[in-house]
């Protein structure tokens, strides 16, 4: 098979799929990793398909991201639900990450009670509900501001957590698909979302109904490859049923 012939074939399998891994690519059509990424770099740039962490992915299935002062009134309902539920998850005395996020700045306003808490977050808008409580030392990754995400990033805020290990890790999404995994729309948020999981005993996943089979266009972290999941009772049932094989504990937060 010609260099163009792959091209061709891989672009078509990644329609068809929606995503592929740089692996599972490389296995299937005989040829070296390093031969695969230059591949899916070319066809990127061709706007064929979207380079994404570790693969590609279909630039049809990729959802675009919302304005930030629009994602909060998405399932307003729902995430305040599971932000109530997420919070009965937290015990005084943990270390804990809040992610930047609409539904995560839910659990933080059901946190103010809270004693002897420490938090650690990226998000402004986590952080000025955390402020109305006395009982959370409250620590920001710093780094670059984001002013679309109302989130920190940066290689500053990667190297200022890994400083840390934390307890639990309450984290948000902007996609979860079966085959996508969880995934967010800016790659230096992904990078920094796979540190927080790195540095935590437990991930806890919280995401609304909405996010279920929405690809964004990063990789942070494989379907199932987290502890828990807080959600909303408009779960799929392939993904309840995939999640619950896996081992992974499901809440359905009622709103």
């Amino acid at each position: 098979m010609s260099t163009v012939e792959r091209r061709e074939a891989i672009v078509r399998q990644v329609r068809d799929k929606g995503l592929a891994r740089v692996e599972e690519l490389a296995d299937h059509y005989k040829v070296s990793s390093v031969t695969i990424r230059n591949d899916l770099n070319y066809l990127d740039n061709k706007g064929l398909l979207l380079r994404s962490h570790g693969g590609a992915m279909a630039l049809d299935d990729v959802a675009k991201e919302m304005p930030f002062n629009d994602k909060g009134s998405v399932n307003a309902a729902q995430k305040q639900a599971i932000g109530a539920a997420a919070a009965q998850l937290v015990s005084d005395g943990e270390s804990i990450i809040l992610d930047s996020g609409t539904t995560t700045q839910q659990l933080a306003r059901h946190l103010v009670n809270s004693k002897s808490l420490v938090v650690m977050t990226n998000g402004l808008n986590v952080a000025s509900e955390l402020v109305k409580s006395s009982g959370i030392e409250i620590m920001m990754t710093g780094g670059t501001l984001r002013s679309k995400s109302h989130s920190f990033f940066g290689s500053q805020a990667e190297d200022a957590l890994r400083q840390y290990r934390f307890d639990k890790l309450f984290l948000g999404v902007d996609g979860f698909d079966l085959v996508a995994g969880l995934t967010t729309h800016f790659d230096r948020e992904a990078t920094l979302n796979r540190v927080m999981c790195d540095i935590s005993s437990e991930i806890i996943l919280l995401a609304d109904s909405s996010k279920f089979g929405r690809k964004g266009y990063h990789f942070i972290r494989s379907f199932g490859a987290f502890h828990t999941l807080v959600t909303d009772k408009g779960i799929p049932a392939d993904y309840l049923a995939g999640l619950q094989r896996q081992g992974v504990r499901v809440i359905i937060a009622d709103s």
